[in-house]
């Protein structure tokens, strides 16, 4: 058998194993066809931050688009010596067909509304769970992560390199194109800037410094090699008594004589806020005011924050493990539960699971997402999940509560409402219309644009409001009051 996993490309076979399971017990109790409608959602915002980035929605399509039991997958369950051949054939002749609805790419998302809803054949819903979560929560949280590091920035553009240091291939070309869409300038993974026409961005290691006899020697060389992107990295011996001035001794010895010009220098260590400062001053002094300065090592939003807080002099940020590990908080938390399920007689009944755990307890039934915007402002007021088939009169005030705290009510006037969840499948065909990444870094872009700062702040942001209908409120009482199952 091949060791070569990596070159798989049908992901059918990613799945747990107690789906499959779950699967063949559905069919030997007559249930495959009954209809089922599950929600993927999230409970929490990554460190405790006032919103998420949903991300991973054009790796789902791909996976659904391409759901199929190959017959070494037939022949691997079948000798597994539990599963039935009515089961097996089932698989053999697989072909998707569930309806499935996702907020888009790039969009601020909140703690409990669905992000993806799949409605259909039992079996199908169950079978996705696995790879719908696995693609969803790590793009997410990559997303979500540098959402704030971009944000941390103010403007100044990050660059995207923890290929090294990404827990294995697809987290760091998969991780490098959810930061791409929350906002980075590039990544220095360069198959994630090939298979994604990603900006790829990168100079020289300490490495490259210490293979010539010096410094200077090595400086010379990379100029005369990219003379139009000379950017040279600082800090290999010592940052302000060599690396600074022989970057300058090159831009005047080399690059100058040719026309061109030095366009930045990278520091990696050392006291960079006094070393930024200090690297400022030289270059000014020298005339070469015009170049930037990057600095690196184990940057998150929090350094980011107190570097241009103490009045670094700093133009751009290289983010590498903090970023494509999320290592402050490494796990995102989306969940996929069933809200609904077909009965004997075709009638349609919701469920919701019901805990001890009062973060466990789930909405019944199928649901629509809407959010709320301000006219006069552009400014998001609020989401609500509603049950399927509700309608919202832009023309007519609309009262919000809070599902938890009832009591606290606000009547919604001149607003407008959007519907966050579009349709993807219907009947297992996709409808549709795929963005490019750069028209879901845009659309991220947006709207993250349209959330109050106060719902941005990193430290004890504003809670925004998710609030459930009257009817699906309703509706979720019943359950509890009575445990009606």
């Amino acid at each position: 058998m091949s060791d070569n996993w990596n070159l798989r490309t049908n992901m059918t076979m990613l799945t747990d194993y107690y789906e499959l399971t779950m699967m063949n017990g559905y069919l030997k109790n007559g249930m495959q066809d009954r209809i089922a409608c599950f929600d993927l959602f999230f409970r929490s915002v990554p460190e405790s931050g006032g919103f998420a980035i949903v991300a991973g929605l054009q790796q789902m399509i791909d996976y659904l688009q391409d759901l199929r039991f190959e017959e070494k997958d037939i022949n691997y369950l079948r000798n597994l010596g539990i599963f039935e051949e009515e089961f097996l054939d089932y698989l053999k002749n697989f072909k998707f067909s569930c309806d499935v609805w996702a907020i888009e790419e790039g969009m601020p998302i909140f703690p409990g509304e669905p992000i993806v809803k799949v409605v259909g054949p039992l079996m199908q819903a169950q079978m996705i769970e696995t790879m719908l979560l696995v693609t969803i929560n790590h793009q997410s949280l990559i997303a979500t992560k540098s959402s704030r590091i971009v944000r941390a920035a103010d403007g100044r553009p990050i660059m995207e390199f923890g290929a090294r240091r990404a827990q294995g291939y697809d987290a760091s070309t998969l991780g490098a194109r959810a930061a791409y869409i929350a906002g980075v300038a590039g990544t220095s993974c360069t198959i994630a800037a090939q298979q994604f026409d990603i900006p790829a961005l990168g100079t020289m290691a300490h490495s490259w410094v210490q293979s010539f006899p010096t410094e200077y020697d090595a400086f010379v060389a990379y100029a005369k090699s990219y003379p139009d992107d000379t950017q040279f990295l600082v800090d290999t011996y010592n940052t302000l008594r060599s690396g600074v001035p022989n970057a300058i001794k090159v831009a005047k010895d080399v690059l100058e004589p040719l026309g061109k010009r030095l366009k930045a220098i990278r520091i990696d260590s050392g006291d960079l806020t006094y070393l930024t400062i200090e690297a400022r001053k030289m270059l000014d002094e020298a005339g070469l005011t015009d170049c930037k300065i990057t600095v690196s090592n184990s940057m998150d939003e929090y350094l980011i924050q107190d570097l241009l807080r103490q009045g670094a002099q700093i133009d751009s940020f290289g983010v590498g493990e903090r970023l494509i590990t999320s290592k402050s908080q490494p796990v995102f938390g989306g969940v996929y539960k069933l809200s609904a399920i077909e009965d004997q007689n075709g009638a349609v009944i919701p469920r919701m699971k019901i805990s001890d755990n009062p973060g466990k307890i789930t909405n019944p039934g199928s649901k629509e997402v809407w959010r709320f915007y301000d006219k006069s402002t552009g400014y998001a007021l609020a989401d609500l999940i509603t049950l399927e088939g509700e309608e919202i009169d832009e023309n007519k005030p609309y009262e919000i509560f809070d599902p938890q705290h009832t009591w606290k009510r606000k009547t919604l006037t001149n607003f407008k409402v959007e519907k966050l969840l579009k349709p993807i499948f219907v009947k297992g065909k996709l409808v549709y219309k795929e963005k490019s990444l750069q028209e879901s870094r845009d659309l991220s872009r947006k709207h993250v644009n349209k959330l109050w700062d106060s719902i941005k702040r990193f430290e004890n942001p504003q809670e925004y409001y998710v609030d459930l209908s009257q009817k699906l409120w309703d509706l979720r009482q019943n359950f509890l009051r009575y445990n009606k199952i």
